[in-house]
């Protein structure tokens, strides 16, 4: 690994770290926050934090303030960037698909499928990376926003056991039934449909092998809010399966990062209590 950036930052230090993945075929980066706790040597949980459509490793760290939440509870904060990157790499003009908008699944076809493998990077590789290179519990929480909300609940669904506390901030709880699902999941997975329902946290509600409660923060003021995050489908979901789910839609409050800000604090508190039980 290569040392990008480090920051004095609350008492401990933030960092961003460069390295070769054998996963993506591609040199990637991730910001790691080390709480005070973790510089006078203690081990400490990992929350996961999965970032939204165009972001990288930059957008959750600087616009967030989880720092400060981080330190007080002594977790490490792990942020991936959303794809892999560089020469060589498939990409599309378009925001919504390519590098930039990796969606946290395994792509099956081409051109995408050499190198965007983003659930096996965040699920299997970064861990065991971070696992090894720093004094973590072993412990681990898994969180995100938007595009990157999707991927922490398909992620926390899809591998029970793996994770102690699942949140998400407005995320695409539906994208099989959504514009932006659907454009990334016909290119990434193809037209088999029962591949889509696999990567969509509603579809995947009603045969959960856990019941590992969700805890959802949704701004009623987000633009993007009917036309393809829709939460009242995963409240129906969760209602059917009986799967524990708390939904919280904060009025006034928009897509962005100033809405993440708001209650970034709480959410980590509510990994912490999770991490550490």
């Amino acid at each position: 690994m290569k040392s990008v950036e480090q920051h004095a930052c609350f008492g401990g230090r933030q960092e961003v770290w460069q390295h070769a993945s054998p996963t993506l075929g591609c040199e990637m980066r991730f910001a790691l926050y080390l709480p005070p706790a973790a510089l006078r040597g203690e081990r400490c949980p990992v929350l996961y934090w999965l970032s939204g459509l165009t972001c990288n490793e930059q957008n959750f760290i600087t616009k967030a303030g989880a720092q400060a939440a981080a330190a007080q509870h002594g977790l490490i904060v792990v942020v991936p960037d959303t794809s892999p990157r560089g020469e060589g790499v498939a990409d599309d003009p378009a925001f919504d698909l390519g590098q930039g908008a990796g969606f946290y699944l395994d792509a099956t076809q081409p051109p995408w499928a050499p190198h965007y493998r983003m659930e096996d990077y965040v699920v299997h590789e970064l861990p065991a990376l971070v696992e090894a290179q720093f004094a973590t519990t072993g412990r681990r929480s898994i969180s995100g926003h938007s595009m990157g909300g999707h991927g922490a609940l398909t992620l926390a669904l899809r591998h029970p056991g793996r994770y102690a506390s699942v949140s998400a901030f407005a995320p695409i709880v539906a994208p099989s039934q959504v514009p932006w699902g659907q454009k990334a999941f016909a290119a990434y997975l193809g037209d088999d449909r029962a591949a889509w329902a696999a990567h969509d946290a509603v579809a995947l509600i009603a045969g959960a092998k856990e019941r590992l409660p969700l805890l959802v923060d949704q701004g009623e003021a987000d633009e993007f809010l009917a036309t393809q995050l829709q939460p009242e489908r995963l409240r129906a979901a969760c209602a059917a399966a009986g799967h524990p789910l708390t939904l919280r839609l904060q009025a006034g409050y928009d897509h962005g990062y100033y809405f993440v800000a708001s209650f970034i604090a709480e959410h980590l508190a509510h990994h912490a209590r999770a991490l550490r039980a």
